[in-house]
């Protein structure tokens, strides 16, 4: 469920950052567009403020993903992307063939991806697991191209 902007603007206020168009319209864009790219943000966000530059996006999203408002994430093989599920160690499922993400729920009651086999002293609090395969529209053609692809749009 995408949030009102009335929302937005109380997520900004809690995370002590001020309410201001262009930060309403990245969130707004990052809710909207699961798992984005910057250029998807940037262009989506352009739609209501043709004036925003790139810098001020890229400037809001580092903001808000060190105010923990959003997750970066950046599966191997692909461009930095940004989505607002935080708060849970979810992991996700990318496509080889055309680089769609989906989010994938850590194991229901417990979190075995927590448990790592040689911890080295650290107290690990999250585990970022990438799952590889095909989804239902790739997995339907009859030769996909199983290569992940450089650089993908979802």
């Amino acid at each position: 469920m995408v949030p009102s902007t009335t929302e937005y603007e109380s997520l900004l206020r809690d995370a002590e950052l001020r309410v201001t168009r262009p930060r309403l319209a990245v969130l707004g864009a990052v809710y909207e567009n699961p798992h984005a790219d910057t250029n998807s943000i940037i262009e989506a966000v352009r739609q209501d403020l043709p004036e925003v530059s790139h810098q001020a996006v890229y400037d809001v999203l580092r903001a808000f993903t060190s105010a923990g408002l959003i997750r970066h994430i950046q599966p191997p093989g692909s461009v930095a992307r940004y989505e607002s599920r935080v708060g849970d160690n979810h992991h996700h499922i990318v496509c080889r063939s055309c680089g769609a993400i989906a989010d994938v729920d850590c194991a229901v009651g417990h979190a075995p991806c927590l448990t790592a086999s040689e911890d080295h002293g650290y107290v690990i609090d999250e585990a970022e697991v990438v799952y590889r395969g095909l989804c239902p529209d790739c997995a339907a053609k009859p030769n996909p191209d199983q290569s992940p692809r450089k650089e993908s749009r979802v």
